[in-house]
């Protein structure tokens, strides 16, 4: 008799922490769907409100620059109101300004459209993170990860796919209407699916308005630095103050949260090695990954000749790989030591790009798409890897922190990345049109050199990966 008891109560747990899953899992990958599903149709929007790439990829950066901004808000806004409130308001804003984006009418609406996605999309994705490890065992942690991580990398990586189909058919507006029933079903459910998750007794913590605007301005530098290098080209004073801007912000944010008794962002979270290394890794993840997705759609229309709806499909294999790929992924996260799975994934992630540098407007469909599939592959083995060892080593109370830490890092890299490849690539294309040679071989070459920048990135970061060991966990299987 107990024995049954305790079978139905397991049954019974298990159907609930999977309808958790669910319903954070719907608006967590519609707004990392909204990362990336643009970006394949950014030549139709330059050619409608007649801007350069510089303008342009403002749309990619600041939604990325706006979710780096406020992803490390997250746990405050938990502790305060918690998780299924905030999660559900945050949607429901999340739907507003969809809405304006997708009627927008100038290219400086759209643009601050984004940003206010990116801003709420900031504090939805790292509950997600949150909601998994509190409602599932630490045995099952990485098979959890693995659920996250698909939703989380299989977004980005469709994205385009989606976004090439809605816009050969309906326009590029229609991108902006795509997740819009996803994130209604999550509204739908979450006040029934998310009642477990109530706000913290006792008083509201006071939130961390200096700590914010610290942060924001140290953004602001970095980014904004790039941006200006794009528009004036780099000069010696100009990178000096942003340089400058950049230091003294962010020291002085560090600085700041460390002193402050309920700091947004705790740097202590990095006295763990594990989480150190697997934050390096996040940041070179997040370069490459949403790099990549800015260049690529951009190389095959304009190099290729490929249409909106062929840039859009060429991700689509590679998604597959990825979908298929991830679960199992999470297995091997379970029984091994994650700094062997991440740093194959690295491995294969840099062998892609440098596959890449060396494509040109011959290159078939399917040859590439091959390439981006083999990317995809090492995400699959990275994901819930990175993920799951990031976090367990850390103490429960830290969770939180660590969840918003990990994707601030993820997210920085991804903002710092397609900012920095869009100057590398205009600086390159620059140089090679001064020599003798056609406009399409300086271009290619210039795409060539910006993927094998990519390919170095993921190189470099097999070092931190390689310390992300499970020796440094208190949980787990050895």
């Amino acid at each position: 008799m107990l024995s049954g008891e305790s079978s139905g109560a397991r049954a019974t747990n298990e159907v609930a922490r999977r309808a958790v899953a669910l319903t954070i899992m719907l608006g967590t990958t519609s707004v990392v769907l909204a990362t990336t599903i643009l970006n394949v149709v950014l030549p139709d929007i330059m050619r409608e409100f007649a801007v350069d790439q510089g303008r342009v990829q403002w749309l990619a950066t600041g939604f990325l620059s706006a979710m780096a901004a406020t992803m490390l808000t997250a746990a405050w806004w938990v502790r305060a109101y918690g998780l299924r409130r905030t999660y559900c308001v945050a949607l429901a804003i999340f739907v507003v300004v969809s809405l304006i984006g997708g009627y927008a009418t100038s290219i400086d609406a759209l643009i601050l459209s984004r940003i206010a996605q990116g801003a709420v999309a900031g504090v939805i994705q790292p509950l997600a993170m949150i909601a998994l490890f509190e409602a599932y065992p630490v045995e099952e942690r990485g098979s959890a990860m693995a659920a996250y991580g698909l939703g989380v990398v299989l977004s980005p990586a469709l994205g385009p796919a989606l976004g090439g189909l809605l816009g050969q058919a309906f326009g590029w507006r229609a991108v902006f209407f795509v997740t819009l029933p996803l994130c209604l079903a999550a509204l739908a459910l979450a006040p029934a699916k998310l009642a477990r998750f109530a706000p913290a007794a006792g008083r509201r913590p006071a939130f961390d308005g200096w700590g914010f605007l610290l942060l924001c301005s140290f953004l602001l530098f970095v980014l904004g630095g790039l941006a200006h290098a794009q528009r004036a080209g780099l000069t010696p004073a100009g990178v000096a103050f942003a340089a400058a801007g950049s230091f003294v912000c962010g020291a002085a944010f560090i600085a700041w949260e460390a002193r402050h008794r309920n700091p947004m962002f705790d740097p202590r979270v990095f006295r763990n090695p594990a989480f150190a290394a697997a934050s390096a890794v996040g940041f070179a993840y997040g370069m490459g990954l949403y790099g990549s997705t800015f260049l690529m759609p951009l190389f095959v229309q304009t190099i290729s000749g490929f249409s909106v709806l062929e840039a859009g499909m060429l991700l689509l294999p590679g998604g597959l790989v990825l979908a298929l790929c991830i679960p199992l992924a999470g297995r091997l996260t379970d029984r091994h030591s994650p700094h062997y799975i991440v740093c194959a994934g690295l491995a294969c992630f840099a062998l892609s790009f440098f596959l890449f540098g060396n494509s040109s407007a011959d290159t078939g469909f399917w040859m590439l798409a091959a390439w981006i599939a083999l990317g995809r592959l090492g995400l699959a083995m990275m994901i819930p890897a990175l993920n799951a060892g990031a976090v367990q080593g850390l103490p429960l109370t830290q969770i939180a922190q660590g969840a918003g830490a990990l994707n601030f890092a993820r997210q920085l890299g991804g903002a710092f990345g397609t900012s920095l490849l869009s100057l590398l690539l205009q600086w390159r294309l620059a140089a090679h049109q001064q020599e003798a040679m056609t406009a399409l071989e300086a271009a290619t070459r210039a795409f060539d050199e910006s993927f094998i920048a990519v390919g170095l990135v993921f190189l470099f970061a097999l070092w931190p990966g390689w310390r992300i060991r499970r020796t440094a966990f208190p949980h787990g299987p050895q």
